[in-house]
């Protein structure tokens, strides 16, 4: 691993041994469990009588169990005391993907002919009556939060990320080692496009998109979440759509990709140049490798979240650019590929050590190009580290 400086650095306190990745059945249930108490200690700081995990990064962070996006209701009923644990109402067909760990959730398969918002209110009912104060998650599909408020009329709600988000944004162990892990394999992928090795010049935007996507399952990523490939006028729009333009010479191609091995996703985005670059260009890029540099520094613990967004864009601001610095500096990243915390103005949370995130300051001048320079940071007590070890120079690649 990098430090800010690019010296090799370790992670204070964070085991990266087999220890912390997980060591069976056991050890996973603990893992889950800790989680779960923490999770019932922050919704009785909130009076809440009962959490509702559905669809989304909640359910596998608290189980295990990632969910199918189904039109039938899965969802985990955790109540906030009492003896009653949390019970995991899912469709019958589904209940073979649950891994079961008993001393963490209880399974309630459910019937086709079963209601299972019913399943799930009578669940609600017998630890908070029908007056509760509940808190769902957010990606729960409509239909279900309404059928429930119907059954609820009197119930207070609270969005889920209220009380996971804080939690979930503080990275343990076994997660760092998860994300350390696929930020490596993507940086494979990335020490290719830099070394010339994926062809450029000749080949479409939408060409180079899927041989990069191969080349992350290639080097051990289970799924591609996203391979952005944008050239010429097309790298000024941050999140272009790979398109059937043709990669020519000597202009910028902004490349930005990432996907998720062991649930846990990176996020890498390195801009090239197919011809040395005019003097206008070349300076913009170290512009915003020097802010990129910049905000990794200022990620300190303690640290405001909006002042490391302040720090990366005084310096495009100072170069005269400020105008064309158009997103935040940079986003939370662990189970979904944003996350908290997140890196802009108006933040004023401080990172906490665990927390891992995106330092990814951009230029883009409509119509004519833009740049952008992406890594993965860890906040530690030593100071920030860097988990993409790929090079941020500037480089040209022929073919």
């Amino acid at each position: 691993m990098s430090s800010a400086q690019g010296g090799p650095v370790d992670l204070p306190g964070l085991e990266l041994g087999p220890s912390a990745t997980g060591c069976g059945q056991l050890g996973k249930a603990s893992l889950f469990a800790s989680r779960m108490r923490r999770v019932r200690e922050a919704m009785a700081a909130q009076g809440l009588d009962a959490l509702l995990v559905s669809l989304g990064a909640d359910l596998p962070w608290l189980t295990g169990y990632v969910a199918m996006p189904l039109e039938r209701l899965t969802m985990l009923v955790v109540p906030t005391a009492g003896s009653e644990g949390a019970t995991l109402v899912v469709p019958r067909l589904e209940a073979p993907r649950v891994t079961a760990m008993p001393e963490v959730f209880s399974v309630r398969a459910w019937e086709e002919t079963e209601d299972p918002v019913e399943v799930v209110a009578e669940l609600v009912r017998a630890v908070a009556g029908h007056s509760p104060a509940l808190a769902i998650s957010d990606r729960t599909w409509a239909r279900f939060l309404l059928e429930l408020q119907a059954r609820f009329p009197s119930a207070s709600w609270l969005s889920a990320s209220v009380v996971t988000g804080p939690l979930r944004a503080v990275k343990d162990d076994a997660e760092v080692a998860a994300l350390a892990r696929v930020a490596a394999s993507a940086d494979k992928v990335a020490a290719k496009l830099l070394a010339g090795d994926i062809g450029l010049v000749g080949r479409s935007e939408r060409q180079v998109s899927a041989h990069i996507s191969q080349l992350l399952r290639e080097e051990g990523h289970e799924q591609v979440n996203f391979a952005i490939v944008a050239s010429g006028p097309n790298a000024a729009s941050p999140h272009h759509d790979a398109s059937e333009r043709v990669i020519g010479e000597s202009e910028p191609v902004v490349c930005d990709f990432g996907g998720s091995l062991g649930g846990y996703c990176s996020d890498i985005t390195r801009t090239v140049f197919t011809g040395p670059p005019p003097a206008e260009l070349a300076r913009v890029y170290e512009v915003v490798a020097e802010a990129q540099a910049a905000g990794v520094a200022a990620a300190q613990v303690g640290q405001a979240c909006s002042e490391v967004d302040r720090v990366a864009r005084a310096v495009i601001a100072q170069a005269g650019y400020g105008q064309y610095f158009v997103h935040r500096t940079g986003h939370g990243i662990g189970l979904e590929e944003h996350e908290g915390p997140y890196l802009v103005a108006g933040n004023d949370a401080p990172l906490v050590a665990g927390n891992v995130f995106s330092v990814e300051p951009g230029i883009y001048v409509p119509g004519k190009w833009g740049v952008r320079v992406e890594d993965i940071v860890v906040a530690t007590p030593a100071g920030p580290v860097t988990l993409n070890k790929a090079s941020r120079e500037l480089t040209v690649v022929r073919g």
